[in-house]
């Protein structure tokens, strides 16, 4: 009864073992027949296969995989798996095989994998909106746009967009939109010049070359003393000095006082000239062309605030393709206080580098920052500011120089 007992328990103890036995590494039940005993083996790892079982004196011995071929989980087989054959038509590799992995293969930008063949992502069409991006693995999801939004297009990715708001813009509503059509706005007599930009780049670029690289504590003074026209009152300069760093004062003060001398002759010469730069401008971004989502990218690769997709719909409706982006800008420097625009954009066209943005139109980007940026700022300033200013402000922007 004792013996009987005692071997219940060494059975019991081994199956305890057993079924306790940690995940890591895993272990399988083998029979020995040097030993005529029963063993727990380790599994082979991924990468192996198994060369030798286990015995009473030796582990598992597992042997790498050869090329081409692969196990990709813990076992106990003594051959490995051999790697897929090269993707099919419309897939590229993924990821090549190894000795832990298959190769993968995936179908190419815009298919997607149906049993063994890659479809193209259904397009929605007009009135209807992107839902779910088509994936590799999934079609694309429509569905039709709801009240307030439209879709005048056929489109694989392009989701409903929200009717402009023509009030918002400043503009009457002649037609309301449906789901496939925009609202449409027409202009009042309230409408701003140049597509109701606040400040161009060109004025934007010839203000900041007025501005010192080193101040002196007087530098903002003698600015106001010696500008031509109405002068800028003390509160306007101390609102200035509180709300923009030293770098944006002048820029800051220059945009008052060409405001408050709109109608004087040395301030609409100024205008003209600044319109001449700015006519460049648009012929460096007149082939651009952007779409909608083109559009979008860009703002949204812009630091800081974002501009708004209200904003950028009611720019494309509102403002021809030149003027587009020059809006644009203008809006994101209004929510962005202090931002330099040129720097903004020069941050911009570095990332947009991971993107499929147009070729050309980065390049019409780089081609206004660097003409923004060349000798003709320094011939505007020379002729116009100094001119109009006198010595005593040359001389004190030389000696902070």
């Amino acid at each position: 009864m004792i013996k009987l007992l005692c071997c219940a328990l060494v059975f019991l103890d081994i199956s305890i073992k057993w079924t306790t036995q940690e995940a890591f590494p895993p272990k399988y039940l083998r029979y020995d027949p040097e030993s005529s005993s029963k063993l727990l083996c380790d599994q082979c790892p991924p990468g192996t296969y198994l060369k030798q079982h286990c015995t009473a004196r030796r582990k598992t011995l597992c042997a790498p995989c050869p090329n081409d071929y692969y196990t990709n989980t813990w076992h106990t087989s003594d051959e490995c798996l051999y790697c897929s054959s090269t993707c099919k038509e419309m897939q590229y590799v993924k990821q090549e095989c190894n000795s832990t992995h298959d190769r993968v293969c995936e179908c190419r930008e815009g298919r997607y994998l149906e049993v063994e063949f890659c479809l193209k992502h259904r397009s929605c069409p007009p009135g209807f909106g992107v839902l779910q991006a088509g994936t590799p693995e999934q079609n694309t999801v429509c569905k039709r746009c709801p009240d307030g939004f439209f879709s005048n297009e056929t489109s694989s990715k392009a989701p409903c967009r929200k009717h402009t708001n023509c009030t918002a813009l400043g503009l009457l509503l002649t037609q309301k939109g449906n789901t496939t059509h925009d609202n449409i706005c027409s202009e009042n007599n309230e409408l701003t010049h140049r597509c109701g930009i606040d400040v161009t780049l060109c004025e934007e670029a010839f203000f900041r070359f007025a501005v010192p690289t080193k101040f002196t504590p007087n530098w903002l003074s003698v600015l106001v003393d010696n500008l031509p026209g109405t002068k800028i009152n003390a509160e306007s300069v101390e609102r200035i000095k509180r709300r923009h760093s030293s770098q944006e004062q002048t820029f800051q003060l220059l945009k008052l006082w060409k405001h408050q001398n709109k109608d004087q002759d040395m301030v609409k010469k100024i205008i003209q000239d600044i319109d001449l730069c700015e006519n460049s401008v648009q012929k460096h971004l007149a082939h651009t062309n952007l779409t909608f989502g083109q559009l979008s990218r860009l703002m949204d690769s812009l630091p800081g605030r974002k501009v708004t997709t209200e904003d950028i719909e009611g720019t494309a409706k509102v403002c021809s393709s030149s003027e587009q982006i020059l809006k644009l800008l203008s809006l994101w420097r209004t929510k962005n206080g202090d931002q330099d625009t040129l720097k903004g954009l020069t941050h911009a066209l570095r990332h947009l580098k991971t993107y499929h943005f147009p070729k050309t139109a980065a390049q019409s980007l780089k081609k206004t920052i660097r003409f923004l940026h060349s000798f003709t700022m320094y011939r505007l300033y020379q002729k116009l500011f100094l001119e109009i200013i006198g010595n005593q402000v040359q001389s004190e922007k030389i000696s902070c120089l």
